[in-house]
């Protein structure tokens, strides 16, 4: 007898997830953390961080192109992320939610808590366990501070702290950070924030999604 082969998952009952590059491994974690075993990821290009105008009509293709391929429970993995709203026009034209906020820094803190200290830090440099990891392929190389550390005053001389968002307790990130603080010639600081409201943000997603496939 043919061994039976296993039947692939309706992709109309998976929540597909929509995300920045720069979030992927911290959505993986959290899916695991909650065991939302229905959850997929798919992301556009983290340097989009570096180019906002790109995410709106990127999204708008790929929202798209996962209808086309049958896809009903779709979420939006970015907050705002300096689209100036263009992201929102493409969630309501689609009709898919994203993450509350203007950016990472901000969901990663806690909306709540970073209302209140985010006025406190315009002038601070933040970094997370991504950038930390990524810290000399997204700035040192591509603003040519290996080849012209003199032009660290010219990028860098108007912050006057590096906050180090860390999702993780990871040594070596620290130190990443911790020197990257030092090279720019900022004053350190690291806050312990984990995935801040990312958790709850897919929770909600996934209980819509099962809460639509009910009704």
């Amino acid at each position: 007898m043919a061994a039976k082969q296993k039947t692939k998952p309706d992709v109309a009952d998976r929540l597909l997830v929509i995300g920045c590059g720069m979030i992927a491994r911290e959505v993986l974690a959290v899916k695991q953390q909650l065991a939302l075993d229905h959850l997929e990821l798919t992301c556009l290009p983290a340097d989009f961080h570096f180019h906002p105008n790109r995410i709106a009509p990127a999204m708008d293709q790929a929202i798209t192109e996962a209808k086309a391929e049958g896809y009903q429970h779709i979420y939006v993995g970015y907050a705002d992320c300096g689209t100036g709203g263009l992201l929102d026009r493409v969630c309501e034209k689609h009709g898919v939610e994203r993450i509350a906020g203007p950016h990472c820094f901000a969901f990663y803190q806690g909306a709540a808590a970073y209302a209140q200290i985010g006025e406190s830090d315009m002038m601070s440099f933040y970094m997370t366990d991504f950038l930390c990891r990524q810290f000399e392929a997204f700035f040192i190389k591509p603003l040519g501070l290996d080849r012209h550390p003199e032009l660290v005053t010219d990028y860098f001389g108007n912050y006057e702290k590096l906050i180090y968002l860390a999702q993780t307790d990871d040594p070596a990130l620290d130190k990443v950070a911790e020197d990257a603080a030092k090279m720019l010639g900022l004053v350190y600081e690291r806050r312990a924030t984990g995935y801040g409201d990312l958790p709850q943000a897919l929770a909600n997603a996934a209980t819509t999604a099962a809460d639509h496939q009910r009704a």
